[in-house]
This record gives structure tokens, sequence and C-alpha cells, in this order.
């Protein structure tokens, strides 16, 4: 991962939180009935998730009490608009630009001596059987402040409220105990603490629970993928729901999706493209193996191109050249299938979300696409970034200069 830090390619918008944050954090932690790290230096995302705490805890979903009960900590007015690294769902990141617009003023106020922890409650206590997924509907944000400053707020003008009755304004324990919680947490009486629970509504989206599920809800008929077999072997035997239920690897998963006017592909349009020139690289680079020049070399260099792929074999070079042989040939007659000419994973890769689809559903059905057939780096770096992580750990040092530099290129 070093070559992706360098580039500022690999969690580059951490929040660094040391001092009197890490109490506070802490404090969040086991307020959500987690245990406390003993970090006394780590860094936070938009969502207040940590990879150094998730490496300590040997838990990428620390802050998850089950796949049903996801959690979130804002201890800085800082997180507003930051990244949320790993997400859940795919709805965390909205979430948070949902929260920090309406409440973002107050969790200003708030966070200079107070932490925030987030309840995530969509009205189920745990799953059991994968379609429980579809349950998903209204999730309520609830929040819940540390040391229970909006009580002790509570308590301080009901004081303050018994100090003026009467003559009590001569009690001498009023005023101690005025001064004692003055003392200890300020003066609360003009902080506006009230953070009121949020709605939020869910539509189509990803969750990584049963091994990861795509729930596409917003079309001609409910579609379930699964990116886990044996909970895909599960959910096929649920009859409880009318809805459409595929693993993301089934062959007739394009097909739906097309059907449905999901997805669509132009072969023709998009050879023309930096998008196809990157996915015919990385079938390249995928097809080479043993060279005697640096991958980034062979795949920029032309001269150095043609001279490998035509060292490969004839069924590994029709394999790179599928798309530009069946173009030829459609040219001569319209009686060639791409089926009989194109790879099977290539043709997938240069689907695209259909033109007709809203703005919101084009990034899940991106994520689902680079899923079924990841074979754009790019894309791949946008719309799954954990996938393309795990990916890069296994390329080749050349490759991932010449990756790095796609990426770079494209911000």
């Amino acid at each position: 991962m070093d070559k992706l830090i360098q580039a500022n390619l690999y969690r580059s918008e951490l929040i660094p939180v040391s001092g009197k944050l890490v109490e506070r954090y802490n404090k969040c932690l086991v307020k959500l009935g987690f245990t406390k790290t003993k970090l006394k230096t780590f860094s936070i995302d938009g969502i207040g998730w940590s990879p150094e705490i998730a490496d300590e805890k040997k838990d990428l979903h620390y802050l998850n009490n089950g796949d049903a009960n996801p959690h979130g900590i804002i201890i800085s007015p800082l997180q507003k608009g930051k990244p949320v690294y790993v997400p859940f769902h795919t709805f965390d990141r909205d979430i948070m630009k949902f929260v920090f617009k309406i409440h973002g003023n107050k969790i200003n106020d708030i966070t200079r001596d107070c932490a925030i922890c987030l309840d995530f409650d969509q009205n189920i206590d745990a799953f059991y059987e994968p379609l429980d997924v579809l349950k998903y509907n209204n999730i309520t944000i609830s929040f819940h402040l540390i040391n229970d400053l909006d009580k002790i707020k509570a308590q301080q003008l009901e004081l303050v409220e018994t100090f003026n009755r009467d003559n009590n304004f001569i009690d001498e324990t009023i005023h101690q105990q005025l001064l004692e919680s003055a003392k200890k947490h300020g003066d609360l009486r003009h902080r506006d603490l009230d953070l009121h629970e949020l709605q939020f509504t869910t539509d189509s989206f990803y969750t990584k629970a049963f091994g990861g599920v795509y729930v596409l809800r917003d079309f001609i008929k409910p579609i379930v993928v699964f990116e886990d077999k044996k909970w895909h072997k599960e959910a096929i035997k649920d009859v409880s729901y009318d809805v459409l239920i595929y693993h993301i690897h089934q062959p007739e998963l394009m097909d739906k999706l097309r059907d449905h006017v999901i997805i669509e592909y132009d072969l023709e349009a998009v050879v023309k493209t930096k998008r196809y020139e990157r996915i015919k690289k990385f079938e390249m680079f995928q097809q080479l193996k043993k060279v005697q020049h640096p991958i980034k070399n062979i795949l920029e260099d032309p001269l150095l191109y043609k001279s490998y792929l035509n060292k490969l074999d004839i069924e590994a070079r029709k394999k790179v050249m599928s798309v530009e042989r069946y173009l030829e040939k459609l040219e001569t007659s319209n009686e060639f299938k791409i089926a009989d000419i194109v790879d099977v994973k290539l043709f997938e890769a240069l689907h695209q979300p259909h033109s007709s689809l809203e703005a919101k559903h084009q990034d899940l059905i991106w994520m689902l696409l680079v899923n079924i057939s990841p074979k754009d780096v790019l894309y791949l770096y946008w719309y799954d970034k954990e996938a393309f992580y795990n990916s890069f750990k296994s390329w080749d040092d050349s490759f991932k200069e010449w990756v790095i530099e796609r990426i770079s290129n494209n911000i």
C-alpha cells in the first residue's frame, strides 16, 4: 500500500485523534457497548470509524453490534463531508451528509467539550434469514451524548428554577449545587444540546450483511443479488417474498439487468473510450506470463505492446482482441453473435448503468458491475475501494505504477 499512500490515494482524508478526543471516543465506545481502545493516537473517517482501532480489535466493522445494528461516533465537526471509508451500507455516506445538514450547527457546539454516539435503528434487532435485508426501509437516527450532557443541562435548569422560586436564592445548598455543576460541566443553560431523532428512507442499496447483498427495488420487480453462494442458496428457499434472487456470478443476472432496463452496452461506442483502453490493457496484463520489460512500459509503449501481443498464444490473443475482432466481422455479416467471439467477462465489463436511470442509482449499479467483472481499475477504485485495495496487493509492482497513474490522472 506504500505506493498508494505516496500517491495520496489511500485513506488520505482521515482525521487524526489524540489527547482528550481519545478519552471522549472511548466513552462513546463504552456507551455503545464496546470495549475501549488502548491506542493513544489514531485516525477516524466521517462516520467515526478508525483503521487503527479496526486492526487493534481485529474487526473491520467494530462499530456494529451485529449486522443489523450499526453505529457511528462524532467527536469533531471536521468529520463533516469526510469520506466513509468502510461503509457497511452504501447509504452510510448519505446518512452522514443528512446528519450534518440538519444538525451541523449543534454538532459544532456540542463537540467543543463532548462527543456524540449515533444509533442507526431500522427496527430490526437481529438478522435471522438472508431476505431479512428486505426489511430495510425507514432508519431512525438517534443521538446520545457522553456523560449525558443534555440531561445535566436539564438538571441545571431545574436548579435555576428552584433558585428563583420564593426565597430560595438565600439557600446556600442550592448555591453550592449550582457552582459544582457549573465548575464540572460549564454553564449549559444557553447551549442547544437537543439533537432530535432523524428519519432516513432507503431505496436500492448494498449491504455487507450475509456476505454482501445488493437490493434493487426501484425497478420493474425487486432483485436481490448475493455475493456469497451459501446465503444465495438459503435465500432461494425462502418463498415469503416476491423477488428475483441471483448470485452475482450467475450468467442469467446480466440478462435480467438488461431486460429490466438497469444496464446497457454499446460496443461500437465504448471501443473509442479511455475506459475501453483501461479494460483491454488490464486483460493484456492478465495474459502476460514471462516478460523482459516492466509491465507499465509494455502497456504504454505501442511497439512493446504489439510485440508482446503477438507473443501470446492464439487463444489469449483472441481474448484480448475479441471486441475488435467481433466488430470487424460484424462489418461483413450480422450473423455473428457476441457470445461466439467476445470473452464473456470482457463483455460484462463493457456494460454501464442504463442512461435512463436516476443519478442516485448510477453509483450502486456501477458498484455491482465492477464486482461482476472487475476489469476497470479506475472504476473499481471509485466504486469499491476495499475490493480495489485487496486486488492491488497482489499486482506486479510495475503494473501498480500504471494503475496509480490512471487513477491520478482522473481525479
